[in-house]
């Protein structure tokens, strides 16, 4: 519950504070005292947009702070999740500062806007004049069916696997998209792979094909240049190792004078060693150059359907042929095994239908359950509200396709008065019967939830005198079990408040200010009859508002 409310610098608000206790309080005012300004603190408190515009003194920051008891309301999971410290009184803060920047605290800790807007609606639920006709709208009407029927896991449940659901669908589409694009293209990419894997590509083939190429177009001039070579080798007067024997007969001579003759004797016999396989190399390889037209013709065709491909495919080597290859095995085998995928795809979306099913016929039969003995209540509540003929009518009809919320199509139907056919709610309804049907709805959902707080914005619009007195009958019922905040304009529920604030505003020299200030007896008594008759001092009033107090 709200335990406390600090309100500086806000709109007409200079600096108040007030303390709330638990039960049935009502705030009275008159038409443009600040009441609004104070639901309009309390929104900033639980997330709503920041508006600079707001701000009171421009030159200094605006603050609210509400001070909450929370020991009752399990709610030690979110304040793990969001990594804050837990206290049973829980402090909640909110800034303006004059450079128009927004902060937000939660016992002293700063949070995003949105940790705040979590937190609020587990604390406070503001009924605002403009909620009554929200009666009319399909997700107002299914929140307060699955409330009362406690299906808030159930539904959880069922949207995560509708999510699944979706998915997979999108999986199928996309498969199906793939399947179409690979046929149109599966032709032309098997006549591509086929003329890939003719050509036999191997890694470094082209290479040893070029080298292979060389030597055979080449075979004049290698024979030429062999020969030469092994000749300059081999002849008796000047070959080069003839000459380098002789070199070593005269430099064995020396050896018995000096081992440095000995080293440079052995560096010689080393050269002519090497020379000696040089020119057994040279030999063999003189030996292997033949002219081979018809290889040299092969390698030359083999070497331009390389050319040819790498040119086709935009590939430098025949390494990127291969990548190209690999891709064209893929898209064929996406072709080829496309049929299989897509039954697979379409054998899972069939096991989600049927979890989604199981999930969204248990929500229908929660809601099926619950709603005659809702219909009940509620018409039991505008009975004492002066409705004593209104019949409320709720269609639950299950639709084939999957919804947001289940396969179920919800409306809410209403016959105000005797003998009268069923409409639309929002259609069958006054503002005034509006009204008392939405106290009648939150209060059967205030039995339900567990919500610490619900404030009431005139939800006695459009009622007055005998219903006015039931309304507050009820409004002080529900305060028996929370905290029930009513602004309201009826002295008859004024009445019933366990404790009573007036917002009034006050004019200085300088400027004027909304104020708020908390009414004991005499003081209640004397806003009452202001209210019944605009003449406090009227004994006739100020006896009907003793009647109303006690």
């Amino acid at each position: 519950m709200l335990t406390s409310l600090t309100i500086k610098n806000y709109a007409l608000i200079e600096d108040i504070n007030i303390g709330l206790s638990n039960g049935f309080t009502i705030i009275t005012g008159e038409t443009g005292a600040g009441k609004s300004i104070m639901l309009g603190a309390l929104g900033l408190l639980l997330g709503d947009r920041a508006d600079f515009s707001s701000i009171r003194d421009t030159s200094k920051k605006c603050v609210i702070e509400g001070s909450f008891q929370i020991s009752n309301y399990n709610l030690q999971s979110f304040f793990g999740k969001e990594n804050l410290d837990y206290e049973n009184q829980s402090i909640i803060r909110r800034e303006i500062l004059p450079s128009g920047k927004s902060r937000a605290f939660i016992n002293d800790t700063p949070v995003k806007i949105s940790a705040l807007q979590k937190l609020g609606s587990s604390l406070i639920d503001i009924h605002s004049q403009h909620e009554t006709l929200s009666l009319g709208n399909i997700d107002y009407q299914f929140n307060v069916i699955d409330t009362i029927a406690k299906n808030e896991s159930v539904i959880l449940e069922y949207k995560n696997e509708l999510k699944t659901y979706r998915n997979l669908l999108k999986r199928l589409d996309i498969l199906k998209d793939q399947q179409a694009n690979a046929a149109r293209e599966y032709d032309y990419n098997l006549f591509l792979l086929k003329e890939l894997e003719d050509a036999k590509l191997t890694p470094g083939m082209q290479e040893d094909l070029e080298e292979r190429f060389e030597a055979l177009n080449n075979v004049e001039e290698l024979t030429e240049n062999l020969s030469e070579a092994i000749n300059l080798l081999q002849q008796e007067e000047i070959g080069s190792l003839e000459s380098l024997k002789n070199t070593k007969v005269h430099l064995q001579r020396l050896v018995k004078f000096s081992s440095n003759y000995e080293n440079l004797n052995a560096r010689l016999e080393s050269v002519i060693i090497e020379l000696g396989d040089l020119e057994d190399e040279l030999t063999m390889a003189l030996e292997k150059v033949e002219a081979n037209p018809e290889e040299l013709e092969f390698i030359n065709q083999r070497l331009k359907v390389l050319y040819n491909l790498q040119k086709k495919h935009n590939a430098e080597n025949v390494e990127e042929l291969l990548i190209i290859l690999n891709e064209l095995q893929q898209k064929i085998s996406v072709t080829e095994n496309a049929e299989a995928e897509l039954k697979e795809a379409e054998k899972e979306i069939t096991k989600q239908v049927l979890v989604l099913e199981d999930v969204s016929k248990l929500l229908h039969e929660n809601r099926k359950k619950i709603i005659p003995t809702f219909i009940e209540q509620t018409e039991l509540i505008l009975k004492d509200l002066g409705m004593p003929n209104a019949r409320l009518d709720i269609v639950l009809n299950s639709e084939k396709e999957f919804l947001s919320n289940g396969k179920d199509k919800l409306e809410w139907l209403l016959a105000a008065n005797k003998g009268g056919s069923f409409k639309e709610i929002k259609k069958a309804a006054s503002g005034g019967e509006l009204s008392r049907i939405m106290l009648a709805v939150k209060s059967i959902l205030a039995a339900q939830s567990n919500l610490p707080t619900i404030i009431f914005d005139e939800i006695d619009t459009g009622v007055s005198g005998e219903i006015a007195q039931k309304m507050g009958e009820i409004l002080q019922k529900m305060g028996a079990s929370m905290q029930v905040i009513a602004i309201t304009h009826l002295p008859q529920i004024a009445g019933k408040g366990a404790t009573h604030f007036k917002i009034f505003k006050e004019d200085s020299d300088v400027a004027t200010q909304t104020k708020i200030v908390e009414l004991h007896e005499d003081a209640r008594i004397e806003e009452l009859a202001l209210m019944l008759g605009g003449n406090a001092k009227s004994e006739s009033a100020r006896a009907h508002a003793k009647a109303l107090l006690n």
